[in-house]
């Protein structure tokens, strides 16, 4: 087993779609979004053998609250219960990505958990011990596991994979927490209700074949929506402003609020509008956090 220090990257998630198709009478929501990942992430670094423990360093350390809650300790305290004798040891995690911003930043800490976890103890990382402690730490955590672009259904759960190609985008944050249970109790669905009909069903999207452009994504995933969006906006309504900033762009293709808030992104055709686009926004708004890279 490995004895020096294991690192791994965790990135970003962006619900490209997010459809709310309703809410379960154990009060938990069904869902169908489309999930890719982008290029920008957190890091997390073990070093296998010392007793478990957790530092935060990076320029969003200060937001990531006290550490005993944080869900990378969670998850390894989960896998512990379910494999005998579990190496751990001293996680570092630099952290970059805002957080409680709709990008399952904490997700994807507790997801490069594990996977370090199954490297330090020789598992694999589809064991069927470490994808039910991902599920128990989180709903985002399963899809965060092999951080690859598909569609998300039940909880977040059931995972298809998709074929997405390399979208350009320009990723925004406006330095604004938004609680993702503020979201969905603004959304007021009561427990057992349905938000989609039999008939949104069989009219819902289509995606492309495996050979398809960037061009033909973005058309499928602009059919879409995020219906957390229009309950985000009444509990921050800045998400309103990133939104038209993102839309205002030249070469912007799409833009759209991902997850519960308030990250948004927007799609573009090719490297160089994204790129020109992020520096404006920047140059706009410098409290804002701005990412310009690629979803894939």
């Amino acid at each position: 087993m490995p004895t020096t220090a294991l690192s791994d990257q965790a990135r970003a998630k962006v619900n490209l779609t997010l459809r709310v198709v309703g809410r379960r009478v154990d009060g938990y929501h069904d869902l169908e979004s489309v999930v890719a990942f982008a290029d920008c992430a957190d890091r997390l670094t073990l070093h296998p053998g010392a007793e478990l423990s957790l530092v935060t360093s990076g320029p969003g350390a200060q937001d990531c609250g006290d550490t005993a809650d944080n869900l990378v300790l969670k998850a390894t305290r989960l896998l512990s219960e379910r494999v005998p004798k579990l190496r751990t040891g001293a996680f570092v995690l630099d952290k970059h990505l805002p957080v409680a911003a709709g990008i399952g930043g904490g997700s994807a800490d507790a997801a490069a958990a594990l996977r370090l976890l199954a490297r330090a103890n020789d598992l694999s990382a589809d064991d069927p011990r470490v994808v039910e402690a991902a599920r128990l730490t989180g709903a985002d955590v399963p899809v965060c596991l092999p951080s690859r672009p598909c569609i998300m259904t039940g909880v977040g759960d059931n995972l298809t994979p998709l074929p997405l190609p390399r979208l350009p985008a320009v990723m925004v944050n406006p330095r604004v927490p938004v609680a993702t249970k503020d979201v969905f109790k603004a959304l007021g669905l009561r427990a057992g209700q349905l938000n989609v009909g039999i008939v949104d069903v069989l009219k819902s999207t289509g995606w492309p074949a495996g050979d398809a452009s960037a061009s033909d994504w973005i058309a499928a995933v602009k059919r879409g929506t995020n219906d957390l969006e229009a309950p985000a906006l009444k509990v921050e309504p800045i998400v309103g402003e990133v939104l038209q900033a993102l839309a205002a762009l030249p070469g912007v293709r799409l833009s759209r609020m991902s997850g519960s808030g308030a990250t948004c992104f927007a799609l573009f055709a090719g490297d160089d509008d994204a790129s020109a686009g992020a520096q404006a926004l920047q140059a706009a708004h410098p409290g804002w956090w701005v990412h310009a890279g690629a979803l894939s």
